[in-house]
């Protein structure tokens, strides 16, 4: 039975585990694949210590009253509209989700440097502010 089943996995490559992506480049078991090569990009760590499953990322980055004060905070400095249409609301969520990650693992970067956030990161914040259409934007390299 032992012998069948290593000629099959010889043949076919082994069965990937239950709930692991397929996508060659992940190391922490959460990625997705996206859509550019640039931001094909892991956290690097373990799959029972990636950065999307800590604490702190939830608090920082998906914690929905933290992110609230710091659209007010924006809103205020920046003397921008509040939501209006549908699915605004998300994705202001997720863009102020994207700075905290940022901010949180990397400090303030300055006026348009940006940096790639890992996929497991970027997937668990579009999972929990989704947009209703299912478009993202996407990295967009500093100019």
């Amino acid at each position: 039975m032992f012998d069948a089943l290593m000629m099959y996995q010889q043949q076919h490559g082994a069965p990937q585990p239950a709930g692991m992506p397929d996508v060659p480049w992940c190391i922490c078991g959460r990625c997705r694949d996206m859509p550019t090569d640039l931001e094909k990009l892991c956290c690097g760590e373990e799959p029972n210590y990636c950065v999307s499953q800590l604490p702190h990322f939830s608090l920082y980055c998906l914690d929905e009253d933290n992110l609230r004060i710091h659209r007010r905070y924006r809103e205020d400095l920046l003397v921008v509209r509040p939501a209006r249409e549908p699915g605004d609301d998300n994705r202001e969520y997720r863009y102020a989700a994207y700075r905290h990650f940022i901010f949180w693992q990397h400090g303030a970067l300055g006026q348009r440097n940006r940096l790639v956030i890992p996929s497991c990161c970027v997937c668990a914040i579009r999972d929990r502010f989704p947009d209703p259409h299912g478009q993202y934007t996407g990295f967009v390299p500093g100019r």
